[in-house]
């Protein structure tokens, strides 16, 4: 993973006294921190700079969290976002996740846990991109290349996010057996919580939909145990 002091993070938050202390925070653990106060400044910073990691606050002015992540998906499908909320309803933590997002924090929190989450969503992305082991991989009629995460099919080019992109190859590496939840989610997410477990519902029902026009993948449950990546012949 690169050093910290050359990672940039963006803040949407509109509360600007919180904003004040995290931006204070980050930029003394030595990551680059810039804060917007709304969504529409939030998406306008992100298009100017060169970002690596999205915080954003879920309740904002102008333009709500969700929208501004869908917003920034389009543009960089790859970069890391984390919510913060102080909502806890399971209904908008998943509305978060089909947004884009990561991970999810709820406050009140603790810098430290922030900084803990930071660094391992960091860590799992830098990971990836350095991952030496096979990273191409023909499913169907599709091609998946996880190291440019993408799928291609007929020319036409979908481009993963990064839980997307892990999540397809983990099930490749395993194709035709059973891939368990529990090691699914300590392997992508670090942990298996709930929100994270329904998070990774989330990531499979968006990876059948890239595979619809083919009927010999299926993405199938498992019951009790998993997700069973099967290609067949039709």
């Amino acid at each position: 993973m690169k050093e910290d002091k050359s990672i940039k993070i963006l803040l949407a938050e509109d509360d600007k006294n919180l904003g004040s202390l995290l931006c204070e925070f980050l930029n003394s653990r030595d990551y680059e921190t810039d804060l917007a106060t709304d969504g529409e400044e939030g998406f306008k910073k992100f298009k100017e700079g060169a970002y690596e990691l999205c915080l954003l606050d879920v309740m904002m002015p102008l333009k709500d969290g969700f929208t501004l992540a869908r917003e920034i998906r389009q543009v960089n499908p790859q970069i890391p976002i984390i919510f913060l909320t102080a909502k806890s309803m399971k209904e908008d933590t998943i509305e978060g996740f089909k947004s884009g997002a990561d991970d999810y924090i709820t406050k009140p929190f603790s810098m430290e846990e922030l900084l803990f989450r930071i660094k391992a969503l960091l860590r799992r992305s830098y990971q990836l991109e350095g991952d030496s082991e096979i990273s191409s991989f023909n499913i169907g009629t599709y091609t998946f290349d996880a190291n440019s995460q993408q799928l291609e099919k007929d020319g036409e080019i979908t481009k993963l996010t990064s839980k997307e992109n892990q999540l397809l190859k983990t099930l490749c590496l395993n194709r035709n057996q059973v891939l368990e939840r529990e090691t699914a989610l300590k392997l992508i997410w670090g942990d298996d919580t709930y929100f994270n477990a329904r998070s990774m519902d989330v990531y499979i029902s968006k990876l059948r939909k890239y595979f619809k026009s083919d009927d010999s993948v299926e993405i199938i449950n498992i019951h009790g145990k998993g997700f069973k990546l099967l290609e067949r012949t039709v």
